[in-house]
């Protein structure tokens, strides 16, 4: 009895110090891992976004119908982007405004101001729109009807939920905070063939009331860079006169970083013209620099495509290989920044 007793009892401290050592062996594995991806940062991390997950939140946010503000639609993709990104550990920070569009609707708006690192004091901004067009007024049929925004929207909103869900998985340090903003109401302003007042603009509500009322007490931040129609099929994004005024040196930094990764043929170093987008008003009002990566066309020197703002913005006019350039110069940029 008491040699069995032995026997079982050798045994037992075999196999607890078997399952000790692969225990051991496993967290090694797991530090020497940890390791190399903090020692090679400037090579490794903009690996992290995945271009299939960034398709799949476009596919999502369309599934809602046009996020169009004062809709069913608007309201549940509000709540679906609330909790997906409270899911990825970001301080999410909702603000409730209103504001009255060019045809005098009432419209209750929603910026999203997602952070992490919130207590650090050097604060980079990426941000986009996440409402699409009420009407679609460049379009030849159904031009009182909303378009599904799969570029114009959708598609900087995707790149943004697929950066927060890289930096959750791998944290920045605590130093650099990162503010992800989903402006609401840009995409409200008034058609062509509509008679304003003069000189009044009708665009970028959401911007315009955060660069003026902004969600904390004396903020700021390092800069920005803003997303608009950054997923069609070989898309080029250009250097625009406001941000070439406002913020050069960030256009060089973002554009340095896509060369390195190889996706020069997306960035190219060339002019464009002024344009009225989000980051104006942030420049502006907000005092912060930031950026504009747009779609611009060389060839015909013009900023969109023919769908823009017609019923054909739909998950056609998305490829992979373009959300894959935008979103991993940024993870670089902002890994960099460490």
């Amino acid at each position: 009895m008491q040699g069995s007793l032995f026997v079982a009892l050798s045994l037992l401290a075999i196999s607890c110090s078997e399952k000790k050592r692969k225990l051991d062996e496993t967290q090694s594995t797991k530090a020497i891992t940890e390791s190399k991806l903090d020692t090679n940062k400037d090579s490794t991390f903009h690996s992290l976004f995945n271009e299939d997950s960034a398709y799949q939140y476009i596919v999502n946010q369309l599934a809602f119908g046009p996020r169009v503000p004062n809709t069913a639609a608007h309201d549940k993709c509000g709540l679906y982007l609330n909790a997906f990104f409270q899911k990825h550990g970001a301080w999410v920070h909702i603000q409730n405004f209103q504001d009255t569009a060019y045809n005098g609707i009432r419209l209750n708006l929603r910026n999203f101001i997602v952070s992490y690192n919130f207590k650090a004091t050097k604060r980079i901004i990426i941000a986009s729109h996440w409402d699409t067009r009420p009407i679609a007024d460049q379009d030849k049929v159904n031009t009182t009807k909303a378009i599904p925004g799969a570029n114009d929207g959708a598609s900087g909103v995707a790149i943004i939920m697929e950066i927060a869900r890289a930096i959750h998985a791998h944290p920045l340090k605590q130093d650099i905070g990162i503010d992800l903003i989903l402006f609401d109401g840009e995409d409200y302003g008034a058609p062509d063939q509509y008679k304003v007042s003069s000189g009044k603009d009708t665009w970028c509500l959401g911007s315009k009331h955060w660069s003026k009322s902004k969600h904390r007490g004396g903020y700021s931040a390092y800069y920005g860079i803003l997303l608009d129609m950054v997923g069609a099929p070989g898309a080029r994004f250009a250097w625009d006169e406001t941000s070439r005024l406002y913020a050069p040196s960030v256009l060089r930094k973002v554009w340095n970083e896509a060369a390195q990764l190889g996706y020069g043929k997306y960035f190219i170093v060339q002019n464009s013209p002024e344009i009225i987008d989000d980051h104006l008003y942030v420049n502006e009002d907000g005092k912060i620099p930031m950026i504009d990566i747009i779609q611009y066309d060389p060839s015909i020197g013009r900023y969109f495509a023919d769908y823009w703002h017609t019923h054909r913005d739909d998950i056609s006019a998305i490829d992979k290989k373009t959300l894959k350039a935008v979103g991993e110069t940024l993870l670089q940029v902002l890994y960099k920044e460490e």
